[in-house]
C-alpha cells in the first residue's frame, strides 16, 4: 500500500515535537473525520492507535514510522489494527481490548501486559514481563501474542487467560527461550513454544500434549503472523510438530500443594530471628508478643450483621416509571408460579404486554445490575408478551365513591384502571371512536400484533363497563363533571403539533396525522420522504413510510438524534439514514431546504419533533404554563377537584403516563377516604414489602415508594454465568436474576458463617427471616461479602455505656 492512500499525521510541527495527547487528539479528529487509514511518523509519543471507538465498526488501520513511545495500542478496540514499522518500546498492547497490534522489530518490557482481547504479532523478541496479567472473557476469543524470537524475563507472570507463542527464531537468549523464571502465578491459557528453556513453575503450570486440533490451530496462526511480519519465508524453521512443546495452566484441582507455614513457625522462622528481639530491630520491641485469646462476640463486637431484606429499591424497580417490581416477577418465575408472576402486572399496569413486552424502551433492562460485569440485562420483554393471557382481576366491592377520566389513552385508562382496583367508580370520556389512545390510532403495527393490543383493550373493558367515547367536552362540561363525580381526572395527552416557523411550513405533514393515515393505509408517501425531527415518533414515521413504498427516507435534526433502542432499530432496518446538524429554512414543492442552500428531494416532508395538548377546552380554575397543564406533586391541578397525568403535564414515555396514572389513584383514594393528599402518599410509603407483592385480594400494590435505591456494588455477579449472552425463556430469565436487596433464600450466609451464628426462622405469619445469633457471631462480615443478593448490611454496634 502506497504513502499516499494514508492519511499523514506528523509527530512533529514546525520543528517542535507534538506531546502524545497533542498526537492522540490528532489521530481521534482524522478518526471522527472518516479517515480509515492513517500513518503516524511517531517521535517517542505514547498511546499511538489506542481507544478509537468513534469509528464503531469500521475498519481503522494506522501504521506508526518512526519512534513510537510506550504504551502503543493500549485499549485498543477490536476494529483497530496497527503497524509499526520497526521496533517498539515497552508496554505494547496494555490493556488491549481487541485490537491487532503488529510490530515489524523487537518490543520493550510489558508486551500484552494486562490484554484481555486481540493480537500481537512481534517480528523479533520481547523484554521482561510479556504476556503477564492477561485476562479472558469467556464470550470471546482469548487474547493471543506471537513472537518470533525470544521472551525476556518472568514471562507470563499472574497470566489469566490467553495464547502465547515463542517461535524461537533468532532468539535473543537462545539457551532459554522463556527467560528467567517465567509463568509464575500463572492460573490461565496457554504457551506454546520451539526452543529450549531454564525451567518454568511447576507449581502453577505443566507441560501438556499438542493434540491434533492444538496443532490444528497453531499451524493456521503460524502462517497468519509469518506473514504480517514479513517473515513467511521461515515458516520451514517453523514447521516441525515434533519440536513444539506446550504449558497450560494447572487447574485448582491440580495444583501443586506446598507446605503452608504456620504462624508459629512464621513467628519463630522470620519474624523473631529476623525483627524480633535480638534482630534488626529487636532492642525497639517493647510489645508483648503472647496470644490474645479473645474474640469478640455479643456487645463487644464493635459491627454487626444486619439481615436488610427488601430495605432497598431494586435498580430496575426503581427505573420503571410504572414501579413494577421487576426482580420480584423473576422470583415468582424461580418457584414455578409463572400464572402469578404474569398476573401480578396487572397491580401495577392495564397493559404489561402491549406495554413491557412491545412498546417500551425497558428502562428496567438499561439499569439492570448484571450490566456491571457485561453480562446481558434479564430479558423482560419474554415475561411481558407471556403476561397477555392474565387473568382480569376482580374489583372489591364498590365504595360509592366516583371519578370522572377524561381521556381514554394510557394514561387515562392507568388511573381509571388503578381506581377501580381499589373499588371506585370510574366514567370514561374520550372523543375517539376507540379507548388506547396513541398505543390505538398511530404506533404501527410492525411494532405490536394488533391481537395483543385488542386483547388487553378487551381485558380493560371487562374492568371498566363505563366508558363514553366520541364524547368531545366542552369547558362547560368539565365544570359539570365536577358537580357530578367526587374528581374528574384530565389525560386527554398531546394532540397538537409542534412546526417551525418557515416559508412553506403548510405543506409539512404532522407525524401523528401520517401515522394515523397510514394504519389504514390512507397516504401515498412518495418515493422520497423527509422527516424532520429524529426521535422515536420519527422512526415510527420512517418505517411506516418503507411499508408505504418509500425507496429513500431521510431524518434531519439540529442535533444527535435523540432516537434509541428499538425504534432507531427498526428505522435503521428500515433504510432510514439519519443525519445532524440540519436546520431548514424552507419547504417548497421539491422538498426540504436548508440553511446551506441544499435541497433535500421529499415527495412528503414530516415534521416529528414533538407534540402540545389542547387546552382550550379547561375551565379557567385550571392554570397553565408553557402550554401544558400546571400540577403540584400529587397530580392536582391550580383546581383542587381536578387532576392532569400524562402528556398534558409533561411529554414523557408510554410508562410514564401509566406510572403518574398509579401515582394519582393513589392520591386520589386517599382524598376520597377522608385524608390529605401527603397524607394519602405517606401511607402508600408505609406500606410493608409482602402487601407490595401481594396480588389482589383487597390489597393494592403501593404506588409511592420512599426507599432508597439500592447500591449496584453491594450485588455479587461472580454466582451467575457470564458466558450466557441471550435469554431463551422465562425460566432462563429468572434464574440469572440478581435479585437485588430481595433474598433468594440460598443459605449461602449459613454455610459461609465461620461461628455457625446465622439460622433460618420460619414466620407464623408466613415467610422466613435470616436472624443472627450474638453469643456466637464476631462481626466478621463474611455473610456482607458472600451475600449474592445484597441483603446483608454491616452496622457499628450500640456503644457499651460505662
Amino acid at each position: 500500500m502506497s504513502d499516499n492512500q494514508y492519511y499523514q499525521i506528523p509527530g512533529v510541527e514546525n520543528g517542535i515535537r507534538l506531546e502524545s495527547r497533542v498526537l492522540e487528539e490528532k489521530i481521534q479528529a482524522a478518526v471522527a473525520a472518516g479517515h480509515r487509514r492513517i500513518q503516524v511518523d511517531a517521535y517517542g509519543q505514547h498511546g499511538i492507535g489506542g481507544r478509537l471507538w468513534q469509528a464503531e465498526t469500521d475498519k481503522v488501520l494506522v501504521r506508526v514510522t518512526g519512534h513510537s513511545g510506550q504504551r502503543l495500542g493500549s485499549m485498543g478496540f477490536p476494529n483497530t489494527r496497527i503497524d509499526v514499522m520497526g521496533p517498539a518500546s515497552d508496554d505494547v498492547g496494555w490493556l488491549n481490548a481487541g485490537a491487532e497490534i503488529v510490530v515489524h522489530g523487537n518490543a520493550g518490557n510489558g508486551v500484552a501486559n494486562a490484554m484481555s482481547q486481540g493480537k500481537i504479532f512481534v517480528g523479533g523478541n520481547i523484554g521482561a514481563r510479556g504476556m503477564t496479567m492477561t485476562k479472558q472473557n469467556p464470550r470471546f476469543a482469548p487474547p493471543e501474542l506471537w513472537v518470533l524470537g525470544s521472551a525476556g524475563d518472568y514471562f507470563g507472570e499472574f497470566m489469566a487467560g490467553g495464547v502465547a507463542v515463542i517461535c524461537g527464531i533468532d532468539p535473543q537468549t537462545p539457551e532459554n527461550i522463556l527467560g528467567y523464571r517465567p509463568l509464575v502465578g500463572m492460573v490461565g491459557g496457554r504457551i506454546f513454544f520451539r526452543g529450549p528453556h531454564d525451567g518454568y513453575s511447576k507449581i502453577d503450570a505443566r507441560m501438556t500434549p499438542i493434540s491434533d486440533a492444538d496443532w490444528a490451530w497453531l499451524d493456521k496462526g503460524l502462517t497468519y503472523f509469518l506473514t504480517a511480519v514479513d517473515h513467511l519465508n521461515r515458516y520451514p524453521e517453523v514447521a516441525d510438530r515434533d519440536r513444539w512443546q506446550m504449558i497450560a495452566a494447572r487447574g485448582p484441582k491440580d495444583k501443586v500443594i506446598r507446605k503452608i507455614r504456620s504462624m508459629a513457625e512464621f513467628q519463630i522462622d522470620v519474624w523473631d530471628r529476623e525483627l524480633g528481639r535480638g534482630g534488626l530491630v529487636g532492642d525497639l520491641i517493647e510489645a508483648e508478643m503472647t496470644k490474645i485469646p479473645l474474640i469478640t462476640t455479643g456487645d463487644l463486637r464493635r459491627y454487626v450483621p444486619v439481615w436488610a431484606n427488601r430495605k432497598y429499591r431494586a435498580p430496575c424497580e426503581n427505573a420503571c416509571p410504572t414501579g413494577i417490581p421487576v426482580h420480584d416477577r423473576w422470583r415468582m418465575i424461580r418457584e414455578g408460579r409463572l400464572d402469578e408472576a404474569v398476573d401480578m402486572a396487572l397491580a401495577y399496569t392495564p397493559f404489561p404486554a402491549t406495554v413491557c413486552g412491545y412498546l417500551c424502551p425497558n428502562l428496567c433492562m438499561s439499569a439492570c445490575t448484571r450490566q456491571n460485569a457485561m453480562m446481558p440485562s434479564v430479558d423482560i420483554t419474554r415475561l411481558g408478551k407471556a403476561s397477555v393471557k392474565a387473568k382480569t382481576p376482580t374489583p372489591p366491592a364498590s365504595t360509592g365513591k366516583t371519578v370522572a377520566v377524561v381521556g381514554g389513552g394510557p394514561a387515562g385508562l392507568s388511573v381509571a384502571w388503578q381506581l377501580r382496583l381499589r373499588g371506585h367508580e370510574v366514567t370514561v370520556f374520550d372523543r375517539s371512536e376507540q379507548i388506547g389512545g396513541k398505543i390505538i390510532s398511530v404506533i404501527p403495527e410492525a411494532r405490536i400484533p394488533k391481537d395483543v393490543v385488542a386483547a388487553e383493550l378487551e381485558r380493560v373493558r371487562g374492568l371498566i363497563p363505563h366508558v363514553h367515547l366520541q364524547q368531545a367536552l366542552s369547558r362547560d362540561d368539565i365544570i359539570g363533571l365536577k358537580t357530578d363525580f367526587n374528581a374528574v381526572v384530565i389525560a386527554t395527552g398531546a394532540q397538537k403539533p409542534r412546526t417551525i416557523p418557515v416559508p412553506g411550513g403548510q405543506k409539512l405533514t404532522p407525524a401523528f396525522e401520517f401515522l394515523r393515515r397510514a394504519k389504514v393505509d390512507g397516504i401515498d408517501p412518495g418515493k422520497s420522504v423527509v422527516i424532520i425531527g429524529a426521535g422515536n415518533v420519527g422512526c415510527d414515521v420512517a418505517v411506516e413510510a418503507r411499508r408505504l413504498g418509500a425507496e429513500s427516507i431521510l431524518l434531519i435534526d439540529v442535533q444527535k438524534p435523540a432516537a434509541f433502542g428499538k425504534e432507531k432499530a427498526h428505522a435503521e432496518a428500515a433504510g432510514a439514514v439519519f443525519r445532524w446538524p440540519c436546520r431548514t429554512r424552507e419547504i417548497t414543492d421539491e422538498g426540504v431546504v436548508l440553511d446551506t442552500g441544499e435541497l433535500l428531494p421529499a415527495h412528503t416532508a414530516v415534521i416529528a419533533i414533538g407534540d402540545m395538548p389542547e387546552l382550550d377546552f379547561l375551565p379557567d380554575t385550571v392554570k397553565t404554563h408553557g402550554g401544558f397543564v400546571t400540577v403540584n406533586a400529587y397530580f392536582q391541578t391550580t383546581d383542587p377537584a381536578i387532576f392532569a397525568i400524562g402528556d398534558m403535564v409533561r411529554p414523557g414515555l408510554l410508562t410514564d403516563a401509566i406510572g403518574a396514572g398509579r401515582k394519582a389513584a393513589a392520591v386520589i383514594a386517599g382524598i376520597l377516604e377522608g385524608k390529605t393528599p401527603a397524607e394519602a402518599v405517606i401511607l402508600e410509603e408505609a406500606q410493608p414489602g409482602q402487601e407490595r407483592i401481594s396480588e389482589y385480594g383487597g390489597v393494592h400494590a403501593a404506588a409511592f415508594d420512599g426507599r432508597q435505591v439500592m447500591d449496584k456494588g453491594r450485588v455479587k455477579l461472580e454466582y451467575f454465568d457470564p458466558r450466557i449472552t441471550e435469554f431463551h425463556d422465562v425460566d432462563e430469565c429468572g434464574a440469572e436474576c440478581a435479585s437485588c436487596g430481595a433474598c433468594r433464600d440460598c443459605g449461602i450466609c449459613v454455610e459461609v458463617c465461620p461461628q455457625a451464628a446465622i439460622s433460618r426462622r420460619e414466620l407464623l405469619t408466613g415467610g422466613y427471616e435470616y436472624v443472627v445469633d450474638p453469643t456466637r457471631c464476631i462481626g466478621c462480615g463474611f455473610c456482607v461479602g458472600a451475600c449474592p443478593c445484597g441483603v446483608w448490611d454491616l452496622v457499628e454496634n450500640e456503644p457499651l455505656l460505662v
